[in-house]
This record gives C-alpha cells, structure tokens and sequence, in this order.
C-alpha cells in the first residue's frame, strides 16, 4: 500500500499542471472511471458534457436537435480549450471531442490523452442502459457504433496512452492506469545521480 501511495504522488508530481484527459467512444467508462481516477490522485474530476449542459442550460440531445451536430461540436472544442487551462485534473470528453484536430493540439499541450479502448460487446451493453446518446437514435445502435470504431478508432489512437476498458471492477482499470502513467515517458522522473 506504502508503493502504491508513492506511485500516486510521483505520478501527481510529474503532472504539474497538465490534465488528464480521457477520450473514447460512448460507454468506455470515462466518467465512471475518471470519477475514480480521480479520487485517487486527489485531483478534481470534470465531465466536458457536463460543463457544455451547464453553460448551455440544455441536454447534449436539446442541443443536438435544436442545432445540430457540428454547433455542438464548435461548442465542445470551446468549452474544453476552456477547461485545460484549469489543470491539473481529470477531465473525460465526449466521444466526438478528440476527433477534432484543434482539440487534440490543445490536448497535446495541455494534458496527457488517455485512450480507453472497449470491444463492441462491451460498448453495446453499457450504451444500452441510457438512451441519452444522440448519436444512437434514428438508426441501428450497433451498426452506428461499429461505424464510429471504424471511423474514431485511428484517431483515438494518436492518444498518449491507451488502457483496455473491460468488464472487471473500475478501480483496476484506474490501478493500471496509474501504473501505465507512471511508466509514461511524459512523467518519468528523472534519476537522481
């Protein structure tokens, strides 16, 4: 327990003020597990969908359907450009928000990407408990995700780190990637001689 602390607070240290932001498709966990992330660096946790429904008084669905998605979009980027000026912490976008160009050169600058990468099962079992995604509506749900894999997938892949969301206990997803982190080469400290 002592190592793990330790880990932590290298891992804190080595931030400085660059955010941890995690990006993914719909149901990848990024607030679930952000939210506990989070809790074990001590750092503050924001939800950028949440940040967007707060200064816009609407759901992501009311904004989608009064303005469509690249108004969202606009929306998105500005808001998270917003929010990676108030590092260090742990802030999960939304599933579109690092496919923009400009968003992942603030990402870069600002913070440290983290990728969490679910199968498809895994994906359709949690998108399907809420039917808040705007995304999904109008269509055949798996068919929509298996074409925003397709699509997102690579560039989810430029992410400075990606960890394998699957079905076990959210805190060993955030134990490993704690460990991950650690081992980053945007964190390692360096050697004392």
């Amino acid at each position: 327990m002592e190592q793990d602390k330790d880990i932590v607070e290298n891992v804190r240290r080595a931030l400085g003020q660059r955010s941890l932001v995690l990006v993914g498709l719909m149901g990848c966990g990024k607030s679930s597990i952000g939210k506990r992330l989070a809790g074990r660096l001590t750092l503050p946790f924001i939800d950028a969908d949440e940040e967007i429904e707060r200064v816009a008084q609407k759901s992501i669905s009311e904004i989608f359907a009064d303005h469509g998605e690249a108004f969202f979009r606009d929306r998105e980027a500005k808001v998270i450009a917003r929010l990676l000026d108030n590092g260090p912490q742990v802030l999960a976008t939304g599933g579109g928000a690092f496919i923009t160009p400009e968003t992942r050169r603030k990402v870069r600058e600002a913070g440290i990407s983290i990728w969490l990468r679910a199968e498809l099962p895994v994906l359709m079992r949690r998108v399907g408990k809420r039917d808040t995604r705007p995304l999904l509506k109008g269509g055949d749900p798996e068919q929509v995700m298996k074409d925003l894999m397709a699509a997102r997938y690579p560039i989810y892949g430029e992410a400075d780190l990606t960890v394998e969301s699957r079905d076990v206990p959210h805190d060993a997803i955030v134990s490993e990637i704690v460990a991950t982190l650690a081992r980053h080469p945007a964190l390692a400290q360096p050697t004392s001689i």
